[in-house]
């Protein structure tokens, strides 16, 4: 990146954090390590107050969910599932919510939901293939984010959307993810990085660290296997090297992290409990 780029980049990324609103840029407490629900998806849905009492033995305080819809999660309803998790010193920081229910009524719902219940962040995790063969679908996607954050910005909810790797692969000779950057109104919406996604597309973390400082204010946590880049590995035991990208929290713009798996060595909850041991050294 030419210098005069690197330094008009850094001075609208000021700007842009001088006018994100107030709720956001308040301390959050650090070293609180987070969970992504998903990461029990094969068991969560059949004992969900037995995974949930687990989790908050070893040690997670912050939860990210996902598979809201009508106000129940998990079969339960959505402020029976906040107060449980609530009772066991933890709390809903995050939800994912699907592209498809963030118009109208449903979005609505949703974001009333997530206010009601004290949670602080909502997060598109993906965009189908379909939806997004050129770069004007993109574009169309973007100002449909734009517009669900203003919605979340008004309600006192920060709104994110999460990366995988294939908003690095090159559509119509540009990169998605960097014209999302550029075209996110950063008022409205903010990063969730996942980091894994991140380096398992060949980019680095750091860098876009550096080019868009605070843009990134929640991360999914998840380790690559030794032997096979497509697969995960325990947090801690695979190749990405956590330690220096921790240390860039604060240029990140990080408020929540979170452990995700997609993969595992053996069971999910093993793996859970695993990963908060290895950031428990390193925080």
């Amino acid at each position: 990146m030419k210098r005069r780029e690197f330094i008009q980049s850094s001075s609208l990324a000021a700007v842009g954090m001088l006018t994100l609103p107030s709720f956001l840029m308040k301390k959050e407490k650090k070293g609180q390590i987070g969970l992504q629900l998903y990461t029990l998806r094969s068991t969560i849905g059949q004992d969900p107050k037995g995974v949930l009492k687990k989790v908050s033995e070893f040690g997670y305080k912050n939860l990210e969910t996902y598979g809201y819809g009508d106000g129940k999660i998990f079969g339960m309803g959505f402020k029976e599932f906040n107060d449980y998790v609530k009772s066991l010193g933890m709390k809903v920081t995050s939800g994912h919510y699907g592209l498809d229910m963030i118009k109208g009524d449903k979005w609505k719902k949703a974001v009333d939901d997530a206010k009601a219940n004290g949670q602080k962040f909502m997060v598109v995790p993906y965009i189908n293939e379909d939806q997004r063969k050129t770069i004007d679908d993109y574009k169309r996607i973007i100002a449909d984010l734009n517009a669900a954050g203003e919605v979340c910005n008004a309600a006192g909810i920060r709104f994110g959307y999460h990366n995988h790797a294939f908003e690095f692969d090159t559509v119509d000779g540009q990169i998605p993810y960097d014209v999302m950057l550029k075209e996110l109104d950063p008022k409205n919406v903010g990063m969730e990085m996942d980091i894994f996604w991140v380096v398992n597309a060949g980019r680095d973390p750091l860098k876009y660290f550096e080019q868009y400082p605070g843009r990134f204010e929640q991360w999914h946590v998840k380790d690559m296997d030794k032997s096979d880049k497509n697969r995960n590995a325990n947090i801690g035991s695979g190749t990405i090297d956590w330690k220096p990208i921790f240390a860039k929290a604060k240029q990140s713009g990080l408020k929540h992290f979170y452990v995700e798996q997609e993969s595992y060595p053996g069971e999910p909850i093993n793996s859970v409990e695993e990963g908060a041991k290895y950031l428990k050294t390193i925080l």
